[in-house]
């Protein structure tokens, strides 16, 4: 909490992995109540409902946590990590893809249900997961971490939907050319920490986020200050209850 405040940031999305890491980031929102106050710092929890092999799970992990959506579902400021993963190590056939492919068009309903946005996933599967957004009705969409070509990412862009960028774009030819392409409003920060930071295999962490904007402020060509401005506004019309943890 004390290098986020360092480092000047003003709230925090913390993202669950699993169920079990819930109730935690949900502690650790209320265990700095008069810090955050006082320095503009909260960390938000963004809800997770996948099993602890996130991409293996199916309908069924969906029912178990539903308890915990609507206990808290008030606090909650979007529904994610969710979406498609496609490597090997999580696809071994068609039906492996096929539940997937349900889940998320499940997970995707209780967001349009609660009205929040969906934190999305898709490594290997850039174009399926955002034509299964579409085709779900889906308006308000993070694509974290987007691996797939900028000509797909455009197809994400023409449906409303935001691509947040990790530090790891300083060693990224794919993300470079990704927000070469990626108009700026369109475009949010991200650090994923602890992976995706500029180093490779070195932990990241949540101050990084700088390097992100740097960065895109050169690709862009654009003042650092105006990339900070513009994917700031972005992350609050995507988040929009991200606006009672930032006094103006």
């Amino acid at each position: 909490i004390i290098t986020v405040v360092q480092a000047g940031l003003l709230a925090l999305l913390a993202v669950a992995e699993h169920s079990r890491e819930f109730e935690k980031i949900i502690e650790l929102s209320q265990r700095y109540p008069a810090l955050c106050d006082n320095v503009n710092v909260l960390s938000r929890p963004c809800l997770v409902f996948l099993s602890p092999d996130v991409f293996l799970s199916v309908l069924q992990d969906l029912d178990a946590a539903l308890p915990i959506i609507e206990k808290y579902k008030d606090q909650l400021v979007a529904i994610g990590e969710v979406g498609l993963d496609f490597t090997p190590r999580y696809v071994r056939s068609d039906t492996d893809k096929e539940n997937q492919r349900l889940v998320l068009i499940r997970q995707a309903q209780i967001a349009k249900e609660l009205d929040l946005p969906l934190n999305v996933h898709s490594r290997s599967a850039g174009r399926p997961t955002i034509q299964l957004l579409k085709e779900q009705g889906v308006k308000k969409a993070l694509l974290h971490a987007f691996d797939g070509k900028p000509s797909v990412a455009m197809e994400g862009v023409k449906a409303g939907y935001f691509f947040s960028i990790p530090p790891s774009i300083i060693r990224s030819e794919q993300k470079q050319k990704l927000v070469k392409q990626l108009p700026l409003e369109n475009i949010c920060l991200e650090t994923d920490s602890p992976a995706l930071g500029p180093e490779k295999q070195v932990r990241n962490e949540p101050k990084n986020i700088c390097v992100s904007a740097e960065y895109i402020s050169k690709i862009k060509g654009v003042s650092l200050e105006k990339v900070m401005e513009v994917t700031t506004q972005n992350a609050l019309q995507l988040f929009p209850k991200l606006k009672a943890a930032i006094r103006r």
